[in-house]
């Protein structure tokens, strides 16, 4: 032990005093100080950012000579070599382009946008600082290739390459490795509970197919969120932004968005953050008393259905109704219960509050490290899909435990949510109705009324007006107790046949892993991963058929890929990747999702790229285990042990038990799936009177769909001019959509007999199944994008992107892809950085073609939109501050980007952020 302790005192001193320090500054070709930028010592992970000012301090056990790099997004890195302890050096980053920076999704390693194999955007620091989007979210609509539809002020989906509703589970979302799709829902619901603003370090989204790396819910693309570190970002950072939304219809509101980041490192060895973010606002007011199937119809027509009115959904033909003393003087039409506006039954509260930590230990003070990091949220919002929804005190959390270096990492984490205060919107106006006068009472006084005014001498007119007059006679009126009674027994009662609660506390666990060969294997870079995820639905029966207790079941996939560069000459680079994913869940056969890829670089500034996939997509929870009467339609999934979960018990009416049935009849979902006419064709027996005419639909059990991808596209620099385009053509196989059917009460469908007479005694039911289409889908489209300095150091880029499907909606009536993506869309930026000293500005500008919007809520076009947002902005070096004042939609013109959502107004806002680097 006297040995040993000397020994022990003596390494601990080498260890004390071989350490070196290094200072300095890193500024641009201006010697304007460049906060926030990465100081590294190459070929570790040991680093630094800068401050405000661009200064720096790096530590290191490490003794000269070395090299150290700086970086920062926009401009070239540089390289220094440290000579000696105690250096002190200062780098001069020259400004660089958007394809110098550096991405990690598109091959899960870092290389640069140039050399990627795929298409890829990316929004980092600098475009977030200078977007003229009121958030960093929002900016992302300014980006190439990609739609965000609004669906309120707090929830937007983000989509590329068609095929958007908002329950978008077709495009994925990560934040710092970590899927943010709601487990009730099976997918994102915009930032709601997402990142803070003051947290982000960049964004990177992949459009198109990405299964071969990323799994089954990668279809359509990816959108990467990575977080600022604690070791490499320390300090406090806020952002407080205050403004008003303007709206013609909800009028103008009070907008509150607060950001707050605290991170700490603690040595080298710990570090720590804490974020918080606060937003506060009035929603865009959904309004439009548009009658969904016919536009040209109001209040006045009998069977009115209007956009966002509740309630009217609820109709019957009233000769089939009428007893049959008076049925001949009955006239055979549908009439429809009077419904409230959707105004009266939501406060419009769009408010999000969410806060995260994470825990960072590196026990050998390198690359290797263990974080834990745990995100909680809670927030209003409106969600548009069956119906339309009130999502009051959304809650979800996250928790993830990595163990990670530059080589590999290994993740699990854990999702859950709980719906809070939600509620259906649609089926509260039409429960409200129910609670002051059942359907059988309303629609039975209507026809009394109507029969008593015809044989009173009243025209059809006249006696159609006194009907409802009587039978809307004492109905609950937005603002009195009676209404604000029933309301409020509607959306706290989860059965929809007499309230309107979404009640659910699903969850899902995942795990993830990856190893990079690259320090092993010099001949190329093999990279070997897998995924796994166990899904718990818990609805208790409101969404799913889970009304006897959770629905259990999991997926897993593994992966890998080789990436192999190959110098051919001087000016001529060739980059080859290839990579194959297998995926299986418990209900369907495993799918390969294989990817091959090449790059050429030429001259160091031109870039050609080719490549070719296949993905895939598992259909979803809802696809598999919904079970839910939207009022149209029943929504009924069809995973198998699905199909007798969902039972319910109809009304046969007085034809159909002359003819020998019961009072009632039970069925299962499986009826819709087994005994079912396409709703086409019933629409068609009902306009012709010939049995003929009706078709057998009985779709199939709904199994995986997949796609074959073929991409290429070009990268080139021409002096100050950057050009980056891209092409896709897709072809899918079992496209996943939803069938609208018939099932008759009794009868088997194509006896011509029983069913036939059950149709035409309105004894059937419609439901909405989950299938694959026989339909061949394609889709094609291309973009391009063109950026460049003007006028001296003034930013211009610009953008194109065309869209197109096609599909034969002709011979496949009952088909909807659900596209809804403008077939031509362009957008540009205008600005400056400094303009003059700390001043700078943007203007972007965004155009949309008009476009088709297919969904369940209900179909229409939306009109093409110009939209211009801008800001201006001031650094305050010496408080460490940045002041911006900015407006979105500053046109004023109010659009929409799909149907049955409230018109989008302006926004104006200013903010003040502290110490954001």
């Amino acid at each position: 032990m006297k040995t040993i302790l000397p020994f022990l005192m003596l390494l601990f001193c080498g260890f004390s005093f071989s350490q070196s320090t290094i200072t300095g500054t890193v500024v641009d070709d201006n010697s304007q100080p460049i906060p926030g930028a990465n100081v590294i010592i190459v070929g570790t992970s040991t680093g630094t950012v800068t401050d405000f000012d661009g200064n720096f301090t790096l530590t290191t056990n490490l003794n000269p000579p070395f090299a150290l790099q700086a970086s920062s997004v926009g401009f070239e890195t540089v390289i220094e070599d440290i000579i000696s302890k105690n250096q002190k050096i200062n780098f001069i980053l020259n400004e660089g382009t958007s394809l110098d920076e550096v991405v990690i999704s598109a091959s899960r390693t870092p290389e640069r946008i140039f050399e990627s194999p795929v298409t890829v955007e990316r929004f980092g620091l600098k475009e977030i600082k200078n977007t003229a989007s009121a958030d960093f979210y929002g900016g992302l609509e300014n980006l190439k290739g990609v739609d965000v539809n609004t669906n309120s002020l707090t929830f937007k989906s983000v989509n590329t390459r068609g095929f958007a509703t908002f329950a978008n589970n077709r495009f994925m979302q990560l934040v710092d490795g970590m899927d943010n799709s709601t487990p009730a829902l099976n997918f994102p619901i915009g930032n709601l509970v997402g990142m803070t603003e003051t947290d982000v370090l960049s964004v990177e989204l992949l459009p198109g197919a990405s299964s071969a790396l990323y799994g089954a819910n990668a279809f359509n693309g990816i959108l990467f969120m990575r977080s600022k570190n604690p070791f490499d970002h320390q300090g406090i950072s806020t952002s407080i932004k205050r403004g008003i939304t303007s709206q013609e219809s909800a009028g103008d509101n009070a907008y509150t968005d607060v950001s707050f980041r605290a991170a700490y490192k603690f040595s080298n060895k710990i570090a720590a953050k804490i974020n918080f973010g606060y937003l506060k606002g009035t929603d865009w007011a959904a309004t439009s008393e548009v009658d969904k199937i016919n536009p040209e119809n109001t209040r006045a027509n009998l069977d009115y259905d209007g956009i966002n009115v509740y309630g009217d959904e609820v109709s019957a033909n009233i000769r089939s109704e009428a007893p049959a003393s008076v049925k001949g003087i009955i006239p055979d039409v549908v009439v429809s219960r009077t419904g409230y506006n959707e105004r009266d039954l939501t406060n419009y509260n769009a408010e999000s509050i969410k806060t995260d930590w994470g825990l960072y230990y590196r026990p050998w003070e390198n690359d290797f490290e263990i974080q834990y990091v745990g995100k909680v949220g809670t927030g209003s919002t409106i969600y548009q899909g069956t119906n339309r929804y009130n999502i009051a005190n959304f809650f979800q959390q996250q928790h993830k435990l990595e163990i990670k270096n530059d080589n590999f990492f290994l993740r699990g984490y854990i999702v859950t949510d709980k719906a809070g205060d939600s509620y259906d919107m649609v089926f509260t106006g039409i429960n409200i109705n129910r609670a002051w006068k059942s359907d059988e009472d309303w629609f039975k006084q209507y026809i009394e009324t109507y029969a008593g005014a015809t044989l009173g001498g009243a025209s059809e007119t006249e006696a159609h007006a006194a009907a409802r007059a009587q039978s809307e006679s004492g109905r609950y009126l937005p603002g009195t107790p009676e209404y604000q009674a029933a309301f409020n027994r509607s959306i706290n009662d989860p059965d929809l046949s007499t309230g309107s609660k979404f009640q659910d506390a699903s969850k899902y666990y995942h795990s993830d892993a990856n190893y990079n060969f690259s320090h092993l294997i010099d001949f190329a870079e093999i990279q070997l991963g897998g995924s796994y995820r166990r899904y718990s639905l818990n609805s208790s029966g409101t969404i799913y058929t889970d009304l006897d207790g959770p629905i259990d079941y999991s997926e897993f996939g593994i992966y890998t890929q080789i990436q192999k560069n190959l110098e051919l000459n001087e000016d001529l680079d060739l980059k080859l990747t290839g990579s194959v994913r297998y995926d299986k869940s418990e209900f369907f056969d495993g799918f390969f999702s294989p990817r091959i890829s090449a790059g050429l670089t030429v001259n160091r500034n031109h870039n050609i790229r080719a490549s070719v996939q296949t993905g895939f997509r598992n259909p979803t929870t809802q696809d598999l285990f919904i079970g839910l009467d939207a009022g149209r339609a029943i929504l009924v999934g069809s995973a198998p042990d699905n199909l007798d979960r969902y039972v319910r018990t109809f009304e046969v009416s007085d034809e159909g038990r002359a003819l020998g049935q019961g009072a009632t009849v039970t069925q299962t979902g499986r009826v819709s799936y087994e005994n079912s006419y396409t709703a086409s064709s019933v629409q068609e027996l009902a306009d012709t009177g010939n049995p003929a005419v009706l078709e057998i639909s009985n779709p199939d059990i709904i199994k995986p769909e997949q796609v074959s991808s073929a991409e290429v596209g070009y990268r080139g620099k021409f002096k100050n001019l950057i050009v980056d385009f891209s092409a896709y053509y897709n072809k899918y196989k079992d496209f996943i959509s939803q069938e609208v059917v018939v099932s008759p009460y009794y009868g088997t469908v194509g006896d011509n007999s029983l069913s036939v007479a059950a149709i035409a005694n309105d004894d059937y039911q419609a439901w909405s199944t989950y299938t694959n289409s026989q339909a061949d889908v394609n889709s094609y489209g291309a973009s391009i994008g063109l950026s460049t300095k003007v006028f001296g150091d003034f930013d211009l880029s610009g953008s194109y992107t065309y869209a197109k499907l096609d599909f034969d909606r002709v011979k496949y009536p009952d088909f909807t892809t659900n596209f809804n993506t403008p077939e031509h869309k362009f957008k540009a930026s205008f600005g400056n950085t400094e303009l003059f000293e700390n001043f700078g500005f943007n203007i972007a500008y965004r155009y949309s073609d008009d476009y088709f919007w297919e969904a369940t809520f209900g179909n229409g076009l939306v009109p093409e939109y110009h939209v211009v947002d801008a800001q201006i902005n001031l650094k305050v070096p010496s408080f460490k501050s940045t002041f911006k004042a900015g407006a979105t939609n500053l046109l004023g013109d109010e659009y929409f980007t799909a149907f049955g959502t409230g018109n989008i107004g302006s926004m104006y806002y200013i903010s003040w952020t502290i110490n954001n680097l």
